[in-house]
């Protein structure tokens, strides 16, 4: 999957309730990978916003987030840094990454995400160890991709208000 816009994925377009989770966050993805077209290396690094946030470093969230619900979450697998892109005054690491490097991020964080979901049930529940230290605090795979959309299009919706400060640019196209 390449990140870039595409239609809206319609909630009636499908009966396959896996299938729809991933076109919102492939669509929200590409929203998001949309909106870093025509920045500059220093509006990627640098802030518009009173908390700092940078593009590069939202970018770096939302792909640490999808890693740390799916793979360190759902699977249960040990992560050697769950949080890698939280940085020491609270905020997010910004990377010194090219637009093209920040799609890449984007596009191999769905890649993986694809993977896993593809390959589980939605109804199945997140492996006990990792995230979550019991079967009890353990979220079926369902909830955790409801959860990755709402991360995706709420991150989405602050950076289409960076992009306004910078430039003008609004909506869902770059």
């Amino acid at each position: 999957m390449s990140p870039s816009p595409t239609a809206f994925p319609e909630p009636a377009s499908t009966s396959d309730l896996r299938g729809l989770l991933l076109d919102y966050l492939d669509f929200f993805r590409g929203v998001v990978a949309g909106k870093l077209e025509g920045l500059s290396a220093g509006q990627l690094a640098g802030s518009v916003v009173p908390t700092r946030w940078t593009p590069s470093g939202l970018v770096h969230h939302l792909v640490n987030v999808e890693r740390r619900w799916l793979v360190w979450g759902f699977l249960g697998e040990p992560l050697d840094d769950p949080w890698r892109d939280a940085a020491e005054d609270g905020g997010w690491l910004t990377l010194d990454l090219s637009v093209d490097g920040l799609r890449s991020l984007l596009a191999d964080a769905g890649a993986s995400t694809r993977e896993i979901v593809e390959a589980h049930e939605l109804t199945e529940t997140a492996v006990p160890g990792g995230r979550f230290p019991d079967a009890a605090s353990a979220p079926m795979l369902h909830w955790i991709l409801l959860h990755l959309v709402q991360e995706y299009a709420r991150h989405a919706g602050h950076l289409d208000i960076a992009r306004e400060l910078v430039d003008g640019t609004t909506g869902e196209e770059p």
